[in-house]
């Protein structure tokens, strides 16, 4: 796996699939993720790793959070976006996608930055009930409660589709939310339209995480036509290795979900990999239709390479959706 420039991805290859879920949805009516999980983002806090992530209930999304001592066995601890919560636009529901941290160096603890003695969670909310319905906006919420269980929503919308350029109009996707030598750096994935769209990667710079200036180049990771990067290069995932930064991301085909990496050196202008870092499984397997949306954590000099998996649903699921949609993981060595 190897750049123009002749960059070599390989360190970051996690071949070691655990091909088993570490949350899957509930498969009970009325719970948030009864239908399926989504979207990990897995960071440490108070002792201890922790992930938000993504829940559907067949009516919109909700955002729960988790723990774990060893990265595998996790424990659910509730909801903390909930629907009826929020404002009148994102009052069907919020899904959580990206925490602020203190550093978002690989070789460093991934722990949790304060700003004004808070908290800071990005997320985004659909104006209708329904899988994915109508144009996506982005919001804030904060929380001083160190347990995370307490969230605040700013009232309005502080990022949104209406004044983006016509690649970004049919609303937005998972945002990644980072500080750098005093910038906020919001990176993004958006749709063009609202049926058969694109979806392409932008990046928003901020110096308070309200008032955001697109940056011109958008977007920064396009679509790469007749190539498994055809119709989606969607959901980044930001880590700093070195002196270089790293963009995971996945990509999308129209049969396959597949996760692939970046690399800049000042956060705007990215090289890619020409093949996947992290590819679908074979049928059967647990990520046999996708393997997308990543959460990067090291522990312990291992790699872990969260992402949600999706095969088709078999009777014994615990599902209520169409589809077995499941958070794993895969590492770079094999853990026993």
């Amino acid at each position: 796996m190897k750049l123009e420039d002749g960059m070599n991805f390989t360190a970051w290859r996690t071949d070691n699939k655990l091909g088993a879920p570490v949350i899957a949805p509930s498969g009970v009516s009325g719970q948030f993720d009864s239908h399926g999980v989504d979207s990990p983002f897995v960071f440490y806090h108070q002792g201890r790793y922790m992930m938000t992530y993504v829940g559907f209930d067949g009516l919109g999304y909700q955002t729960g959070l988790a723990e774990s001592d060893d990265l595998i066995h996790w424990r659910t601890l509730g909801t903390i976006l909930r629907r009826g919560e929020g404002n009148d636009w994102d009052r069907v529901g919020a899904a959580g996608t990206w925490l602020l941290k203190e550093s978002d160096d690989i070789s460093e603890l991934p722990v949790l930055k304060k700003v004004e003695g808070k908290y800071w969670m990005v997320y985004h909310a659909y104006p209708g009930e329904g899988y994915e319905t109508g144009p996506a906006e982005m919001g804030l919420a904060w929380s001083s409660d160190e347990e995370l269980r307490v969230w605040h929503r700013l009232e309005r919308p502080v990022f949104s589709w209406k004044d983006g350029a016509e690649w970004e109009r049919g609303g937005l996707y998972k945002a990644c939310l980072i500080e750098y030598e005093g910038i906020f750096y919001l990176f993004y994935n958006a749709k063009n339209a609202n049926r058969s769209w694109r979806e392409q990667t932008g990046v928003a710079l901020s110096q308070d995480m309200v008032n955001w200036r697109r940056h011109e180049g958008n977007p920064i990771l396009p679509i790469i036509p007749e190539t498994w990067q055809s119709i989606f290069v969607s959901d980044p995932c930001i880590i700093k290795d070195g002196n270089r930064w790293l963009m995971f991301y996945f990509a999308y085909d129209g049969s396959h979900a597949q996760e692939g990496i970046a690399v800049s050196d000042n956060l705007l202008d990215w090289k890619r990999s020409e093949e996947p870092l992290l590819r679908h499984g074979a049928p059967g397997e647990l990520d046999e239709l996708h393997a997308h949306k990543p959460s990067i954590v090291r522990h312990e000099g291992v790699l872990y390479h969260f992402y949600c998996a999706v095969r088709p649903v078999r009777p014994e699921d615990r599902t209520l959706g169409d589809e077995y949609r499941t958070i794993t993981v895969a590492t770079s060595s094999r853990i026993e």
